[in-house]
């Protein structure tokens, strides 16, 4: 119904610290920057929210007139909706990060391991 309006804000908060850290970042070398390490997770987070919202969509549960989501009408259904946010968005949303996480790991240990031999 809604759940990809939550990774849909992650992507947005995401996109504003990017530009935030990158006004004060100072780049080492060798070393990927953390604004690019936060691009990877706005992409990440737009790109699951706009599957997800095809998948709304083609089941017919985001229409082209207001309010756009079908259980926003009735505000039963409006219960329903925000259940389903807190659920299923959330747990997309942090699963998510999980696996930017784990790449953010993968990329140290990569770094770490080029400055090794780089200094050998």
């Amino acid at each position: 119904m809604a759940c990809f309006l939550v990774p849909t804000a992650e992507a947005i908060i995401a996109g504003v610290s990017k530009k935030s850290v990158k006004k004060h970042e100072k780049t080492e070398s060798g070393k990927i920057p953390f604004s690019t390490k936060l691009g990877w997770l706005v992409k990440m987070s737009a790109f699951g929210a706009i599957l997800l919202a095809f998948e709304h969509v083609w089941h017919g549960e985001v229409v082209p007139f207001f309010p756009f989501l079908t259980n926003a009408v009735n505000p039963a259904d409006r219960a329903e909706m925000f259940h389903e946010m807190a659920t299923t968005g959330v747990l997309m949303a942090v699963l998510i990060t999980v696996v930017w996480i784990g790449m953010l790991v993968a990329v140290h240990f990569i770094e770490k391991s080029a400055k090794e031999v780089k200094e050998a």
